[in-house]
């Protein structure tokens, strides 16, 4: 159904039937497809800062965005190259970690004053 003519018309308002239908579809594909790369951003994140073993989910999600055109495939590729990086640089800082720490002890004699 088509809203009620105004003075001020809507801009880009269809006038075939189908258009007002094809319009629909956009805007509620478009929500989608937004939520599902918001979803994306806060899945990628979440695997580099606090669980370095949900990449393979991840990297899932990633291929199944780009097979139903959500992001380009290019793209989907990228993000598990550099997921597989963050990973990989933040396992090296943790090995590297308990071997770099040195315990001092403070002298207790001498005073500052």
């Amino acid at each position: 159904m088509r809203p009620s003519p105004s003075p001020f018309p809507e801009p880009n308002l269809p006038n075939i039937k189908a258009a007002i239908k094809w319009q629909r579809q956009t805007e509620r594909r478009t929500l989608r497809n937004l939520d599902l790369k918001t979803r994306l951003k806060t899945l990628f994140k979440k695997a580099i800062k606090t669980a370095p073993e949900t990449a393979p989910a991840v990297e899932a999600q990633f291929d199944k965005a780009a097979r139903k055109g959500i992001i380009h495939p290019n793209k989907a590729a990228r993000k598990k190259a550099r997921l597989a990086r963050a990973i990989r640089t933040a396992k090296a800082a943790a090995a590297a970690a308990p071997a770099a720490t040195v315990t001092t002890t403070k002298k207790r004699g001498a005073k500052k004053g």
